[in-house]
């Protein structure tokens, strides 16, 4: 691993980030950026942004690198803490709303 980027707490679920995430794995950076640009899913804009981020930071060790080098290594999209939210239901009860968030966690080696 050369360098890595997380982002917590983002307001999706992991599921529907795992969708994203699953065919970048093991893609250049430049190869998964494009693929992002085509995505039509609300997680594409954080990924795309998570794996800027990522390589940028790969950039500050190793100033030479371009993305054609560098492939996407590991892409998780783990569960993060559930907001609690209760919605009016029949009869003067409540019912429960589980608003899911996800910690994503991308990183990046050189490709060999």
């Amino acid at each position: 691993m050369i360098a890595k980027a997380v982002v917590r707490y983002a307001r999706m679920t992991p599921r529907k980030v795992g969708y994203v995430l699953t065919p970048l794995r093991k893609r250049t950076v430049a190869e998964a950026l494009t693929l992002l640009g085509a995505v039509d899913r609300r997680a594409a804009a954080p990924v795309t942004k998570l794996i800027q981020s990522a390589f940028a930071n790969a950039r500050v060790k190793y100033p030479e690198l371009r993305q054609e080098q560098v492939i996407i290594s590991k892409a998780v999209a783990n569960e993060g803490p559930r907001w609690k939210r209760f919605r009016a239901a029949a009869f003067g009860r409540a019912s429960r709303i589980l608003k899911r968030t996800t910690h994503i966690i991308v990183e990046l080696d050189r490709l060999t």
